[in-house]
């Protein structure tokens, strides 16, 4: 294999990975996000927690993933990444250990203040990560102002229109997922108070992501791979079939496929974003000769190459044990399961 041809392996590789942590890192973020405002009482806030409580750390194996493969495929890349997002990075770390801690810390007191603390925490850190993730990933499909002297911006730069509408739109993504979640591992009127959330819910996600494409179009160079290769347009078509597809099942009671569609389509829109990316990897808007892309900011055909053989050991092993905890926690939580 060319050393071309294993670094575009790698940047797909990159932006699966990233697609694979949105899309089951999406719908326990989603949960945390519906928190505070679908369940009416303890005992359905412990149903909440328990319906994540076997995957939600697994899941972020995948970020940490997407961020190493990020320093040792492209370390160019991350190291102007890093220092550019520094401080919405560390918002993101901020809201990471807030949920941990709300998750490990709500229920260790029945004093209602502790409880209620917890609650916003689990709330706030899962608002920040989903907000944040958005906002950096809508300003460097945009082009990120920066030059060899480093980043020419300020950090409420980042919160310009595009980026806003990129933050709003991975939030209604996931509390999307996240509803339909809570609509399949629940049972009775929380389960379908959760489904009913997901139907309302869901004309959100149409008109915020209408108004994205559009920004996109006007403020991004996302389509000019689309329009050189047209074939690339299949990503979105079942990005739009997947969303059609989630509304449906949600009239038909169906949570199960409800939230297979909702996976497929936060996976699909990463896909949008990471194949209208490319080849660059960190675009710059002060002018293409600033932009890191896909080919200088690589690492060598031997670092490639053996990264490669390790993802190709790992990655399916990791994808396994994921299957089995899935598989073994099937089933709709349970009073049983749940301490409250």
């Amino acid at each position: 294999m060319s050393y071309e041809t294993l670094a575009i392996t790698w940047f797909g590789l990159w932006g699966l990975l990233w697609a694979v942590y949105f899309m089951l890192d999406g719908f326990d973020l989603g949960v945390g996000l519906l928190y505070p405002f679908i369940a009416k009482n303890d005992r359905e806030k412990s149903h909440l927690m328990n319906s994540i409580g076997p995957f939600w750390d697994g899941n972020e194996v995948w970020l940490v993933t997407a961020g190493g493969a990020t320093f040792a495929a492209f370390p160019s890349t991350y190291a102007v990444m890093f220092s550019t997002f520094y401080m919405p990075f560390m918002l993101i770390l901020l809201g990471l250990i807030l949920r941990g801690t709300a998750i490990e810390f709500v229920g260790k007191s029945e004093n209602e203040q502790w409880k209620k603390g917890w609650k916003w925490a689990f709330f706030f850190g899962s608002f920040l990560v989903v907000f944040i993730f958005g906002v950096v990933f809508a300003n460097m499909f945009q082009g990120i102002p920066f030059d060899d002297n480093g980043y020419q911006g300020t950090f409420l730069s980042f919160f310009n229109g595009y980026g806003l509408m990129g933050g709003l739109l991975f939030f209604s993504l996931f509390i999307l997922t996240g509803s339909v979640w809570i609509g399949l591992k629940t049972a009775d009127t929380l389960s379908k108070r959760a489904m009913d959330w997901a139907g309302k819910l869901w004309y959100a996600v149409v008109a915020i992501t209408l108004i994205f494409l559009v920004m996109s179009y006007s403020s991004t160079n996302l389509y000019q791979n689309y329009f050189e290769k047209p074939a690339w347009f299949i990503v979105p078509a079942i990005a739009v079939i997947a969303l059609l597809a989630v509304k449906l099942f949600i009239g038909r009671g169906d949570a199960f496929k409800s939230f297979i569609a909702s996976s497929v389509l936060i996976f699909t829109t990463t896909f949008f974003g990471i194949i209208g990316l490319f080849p660059n990897m960190f675009p710059s808007s002060l002018g293409d000769q600033f932009s890191l892309t896909v080919f200088n900011s690589s690492s060598s055909e031997y670092t490639l190459n053996i990264m490669l053989i390790v993802a190709l050991i790992f990655v399916p092993i990791v994808i396994f044990y994921q299957i089995m905890m899935f598989k073994i926690f099937s089933g709709k939580v349970t009073d049983e399961d749940a301490h409250y």
